[in-house]
């Protein structure tokens, strides 16, 4: 007589496709188009009492980011925390940046809130950006694994050097300010910038890379983007840009230009 019973076979069948599901690889991933991605940076403060209306601004991109239209990343500040309200979402590498993109903008000194797109200082930032510039990098962006990501990037003429860098945003933060120029303010914030990581040089001749990150663990409650910018070295113009999206934490599907 058969040990394989219906119900026997049933719950090896019931082990078999669970443990193939989760042996698939993680589906969440971009691949970036034909034209460049447009790159919005904005520098803000929740001491500054100009930066609200264009942390409204940033918000309102929210669908266009979503469906590929530009890359955002609000870079808070730190120079303001002076007057007495410190900003928590701001750090020194942010401030940094803002004085690396200054100085190739070639810029006395930097401001907030200050927009930055694709590299160049954007002072009547509004609406959306767009371009139809033809893309001279490829990129495609997966999650590996939790926190996990690995992007591949093949650079195009007319490119012949290239940096990257990582950025984490989140979505739906805000603060009750106590003190400083918004006291009293109810703040509300997208695309806040959570992690910014150099991605290295590279020469055109170098041929395709593999650059990964480590993320920082996501904020429950705040969705959030991984977000890789390839950029020319000596203009600090983006040659390719993606933003990543995926359901929860750990899965879902992308989103990029």
């Amino acid at each position: 007589m058969s040990i394989f019973t219906p119900k026997l076979i049933a719950a090896c069948a019931l082990i078999y496709w669970t443990t193939a599901a989760l042996a698939q690889p993680n589906q969440c991933s971009v691949t970036s188009g034909a034209t460049i991605t447009p790159v919005v940076e904005l520098y803000t403060s929740e001491g500054c009492s100009s930066c609200p209306p264009a942390d409204k601004w940033a918000s309102s991109l929210k669908g266009t980011s979503a469906s590929g239209g530009a890359v955002v990343q609000a870079f808070h500040v730190g120079y303001w925390d002076y007057i007495g309200w410190v900003d928590r979402f701001a750090a020194p590498a942010y401030t940094q940046r803002q004085r690396d993109v200054a100085a190739k903008n070639k810029l006395r000194g930097i401001y907030t809130p200050q927009a930055v797109l694709d590299g160049k200082d954007w002072p009547r930032w509004s609406g959306t950006p767009t371009t139809q510039e033809p893309a001279k990098a490829n990129i495609t962006l997966k999650q590996q694994g939790t926190d996990q990501f690995e992007a591949s990037v093949v650079p195009l003429p007319p490119a012949t050097s290239w940096s990257a860098y990582w950025t984490i945003t989140e979505h739906g933060h805000n603060s009750k300010v106590q003190a400083g120029e918004n006291k009293g303010e109810f703040l509300k914030h997208d695309f806040v910038v959570r992690q910014l990581v150099q991605a290295g040089q590279y020469q055109a001749t170098d041929g395709p890379q593999k650059l990964k990150l480590n993320s920082i663990a996501h904020t429950p409650g705040h969705p959030r983007q991984v977000n890789l910018v390839v950029f020319d070295d000596k203009t600090g113009k983006p040659l390719q840009a993606v933003s990543l999206q995926c359901a929860g934490a750990g899965t879902g599907t992308g989103s990029g230009g």
